[in-house]
């Protein structure tokens, strides 16, 4: 990490796990990266925001989904830093990577009800994969987050 951003504070954000009646796990490719990698929804807390709130508020502004139930919130929070070449573009260069508290839902609406073609759009695509492909679909530097997190998420489901 070059010395300019070793100072950088980690933005303070949630992750939310959307699992559907059958387990599977909702990812989407995003916008702004839009090679063979896939995300589950995450983002910022606002100022004066909880972590609970913040995790409904952005779950509904990227994937329009509502229709959750809180099954777990993760006692700890995971940690990672942008790679050398996304710091400084990244979040307007204001941070060098998230601590995130992460959230495990289940979604009971229909599939219909997903539109990721919100006001501000973040993804080109969604999908339901299980559990054991989590790790294979994201980008290296979250890798680590979603290897936790999928032990502990079968830890619950199983």
């Amino acid at each position: 990490m070059e010395e300019k951003f070793k100072n950088l504070p980690l933005r303070s954000g949630v992750g939310i796990v959307v699992l559907n009646k059958e387990n599977k796990v909702f990812v989407a490719k995003r916008i702004d990266n839009p090679k063979n990698f896939w995300q589950m929804p995450q983002g910022g807390v606002d100022e004066g925001e909880d972590f609970l709130d913040a995790a409904y508020r952005e779950l509904e502004e990227e994937t329009s989904i509502k229709n959750v139930k809180l099954i777990k919130e993760f006692d700890d929070t995971i940690t990672y830093e942008l790679p050398d070449h996304l710091l400084g573009i990244i979040w307007k260069g204001k941070y060098k990577g998230q601590k995130q508290k992460w959230f495990l839902m289940r979604f009971i609406g229909e599939d219909k009800e997903i539109n990721i073609k919100t006001k501000h759009p973040e993804f080109l695509d969604w999908k339901w994969i299980d559990i054991d492909h989590l790790t294979s679909v994201v980008v290296d530097f979250k890798l680590h987050v979603y290897k936790n997190l999928k032990d502990k998420i079968k830890k619950i489901i199983n």
